[in-house]
């Protein structure tokens, strides 16, 4: 108790618990880790500046407080399933627990290779499960429930995918005068794409400089790399309208173009009932491609997702419609072109635009959530001795604590501590949407998608195409929803999945599924509506009120 005394008053403040509750957290790990006392663990998740926290310091201090020994290893996220896939298709105990991310929810529970938590807290995990763990705290547990109703991960981290601008700019009188001038509607920030390319083909070709140095209205990437499958799998297609209605994912047809009859995938091709080639997905990859062309850096096309990270820090990019909250700590960094001498950043972010297909009730965009990860072929010993250390990075003693490090908010009760409140200027909208009904609208990849690892790396491939130019962005899409329609008949074959497996639909022609309500919708006449803008100031005072 005097370790975990040590611990508490020297590393784990703030808290949203009083210093007593946080020693009565300390005093269960305690005594229920005493039979595991001795015994040392290993487990595994990709390498983000949280996980590095929990790695350093986390492990450390559960170490030093149980008795437990634990080897938290960090690794690139590719090589996390990489050794995920092992254990599961070997059934060797590779790692003791993952933090995998919960866009392999639909992949884990129709294995039947994951301990489900509801089932494992409840029953033989019971012993070892924190009182006051609080699941219903945690904002991301929607992500990590599948059809059957029981949750399956344990959200550790998350991070959502939004739209970063330079407010500084967007604020200037005369920049403003010129874009209505031009544009004929306020500079704010862009509710659909329309707006969006016109404020990028404002900053690009008509301001062109802003204090001597060349700047641009739109950042991207679009290196032939497994990063790009990133750029589309991330929920783009979603951003653009091309899935069904329904929150976290669209139900019949997610935002991958995946449909699914009850829980089983039908098909991805339009011909199958599915949207992955559809018009709204074609003019998702096709406005990609445009605006990296025409508004991003010359250089841009030929970086990776961690080489372009960076760039907008630089201090000539206007906007990024693609940009996540993963980047905010850099992005507010002191001495940063984009952060003032006061330390205030120039830069806010904002809910994503969406594209002319989307529809009231639909996911507006992506977020990531890093999950807790048990799986049965762990010996029952271990796994107890792990749940234990993946309850404690997430405990309500040192959560708070570890968010104000990592800026990857999971609770709740964390964002709208008092403390957040007063830092709340520093991060640019961060600790604003999290704090905003708007934010449900950001998910991870939904329970449709029935093998991640298999069918994720067909994306990258496909529409590195069509921005070479190999293919056009119908020929691309038509051949990654028929790829993805191949594995998915694999699986059907294979009877690997005797839970919530595909069952392919007979194909039928496309005007049969585009006549249908829903997902997949027909090509619109006018696929460039009207901008709208809103200023950036009333759209938070709309949140603080409690409006999406």
């Amino acid at each position: 108790m005097a370790t975990a005394e040590k611990w508490v008053d020297q590393e784990f403040q703030p808290s949203t618990l009083s210093k007593e509750e946080q020693m009565k957290e300390m005093e269960w790990f305690i005594k229920a880790a005493e039979p595991f006392r001795g015994m040392e663990i290993n487990v595994v998740s990709e390498t983000i500046t949280t996980h590095a926290y929990e790695s350093e310091t986390l492990a450390k201090a559960f170490t030093e407080i149980t008795g437990i020994t634990i080897n938290h290893d960090l690794i690139q996220e590719g090589d996390v399933i990489e050794k995920l896939q092992t254990q599961m298709q070997s059934g060797r105990n590779v790692y003791d627990a993952y933090v995998n991310d919960s866009d392999l929810i639909g992949t884990h529970f129709r294995y039947g290779q994951v301990v489900p938590l509801s089932d494992w807290m409840t029953g033989a995990g019971k012993d070892v499960t924190l009182p006051t763990l609080d699941v219903d705290d945690f904002m991301g547990k929607s992500f990590t429930t599948a059809p059957d109703g029981k949750l399956y991960q344990l959200p550790d981290q998350q991070f959502a995918n939004l739209y970063w601008f330079r407010y500084d700019w967007f604020q200037r009188e005369d920049l403003q005068n010129q874009f209505k001038e031009i544009y004929g509607y306020d500079l704010g920030v862009p509710v659909n794409w329309s707006a969006y390319q016109d404020i990028a083909e404002f900053f690009s070709e008509h301001v062109k400089e802003i204090d001597g140095q060349r700047v641009y209205g739109h950042m991207d990437y679009g290196k032939k790399d497994p990063s790009l499958g990133w750029r589309f799998t991330d929920a783009w297609l979603s951003m653009a309208g091309a899935g069904d209605k329904g929150i976290p994912n669209g139900l019949p047809v997610d935002e991958w173009g995946i449909r699914v009859n009850d829980c089983h995938p039908v098909g991805s091709n339009v011909t199958r009932g599915g949207a992955t080639n559809g018009p709204a997905a074609v003019y998702a990859l096709s406005k990609y491609i445009d605006w990296l062309d025409k508004y991003a850096p010359p250089e841009a096309s030929g970086m990776t997702f961690s080489e372009a990270g960076p760039v907008p820090a630089q201090g000539n990019i206007a906007q990024q419609i693609f940009w996540y909250t993963a980047f905010t700590a850099d992005m507010a960094k002191e001495g940063t072109p984009v952060v003032d001498e006061d330390g205030n950043p120039k830069w806010r972010m904002a809910p994503s635009p969406h594209g002319p297909y989307w529809e009231e009730g639909m996911k507006l965009g992506y977020q990531d959530a890093g999950s807790w990860t048990l799986l049965k072929s762990t010996p029952e010993e271990r796994r107890k001795a792990a749940w234990l250390y993946a309850q404690f990075t997430v405990a309500k003693t040192v959560s708070l604590k570890k968010t104000h490090v990592g800026l990857t908010p999971i609770r709740d009760s964390d964002i709208r501590h008092e403390s957040f409140t007063e830092r709340a200027p520093k991060l640019g909208g961060l600790v604003e949407f999290y704090r905003s009904p708007a934010r449900v609208q950001w998910t991870p990849t939904g329970t449709n998608v029935p093998d991640y690892p298999k069918l994720a790396q067909l994306w990258w491939q496909n529409v590195a195409e069509a921005v070479t130019g190999e293919k056009t962005p119908q020929e691309a899409m038509d051949g990654l929803a028929e790829q993805q329609d191949r594995v998915l008949m694999r699986l059907e074959r294979a009877g690997v999945q005797p839970t919530c497996g595909p069952k392919l639909n007979e194909e039928m022609s496309r005007e049969h599924w585009l006549n249908q309500p829903g997902a997949p919708k027909p090509k619109l006449d006018n696929e460039k509506p009207q901008g709208m803008t809103v200023k950036y100031d009333d759209l938070i005072a709309s949140w603080e009120e409690g409006q999406e």
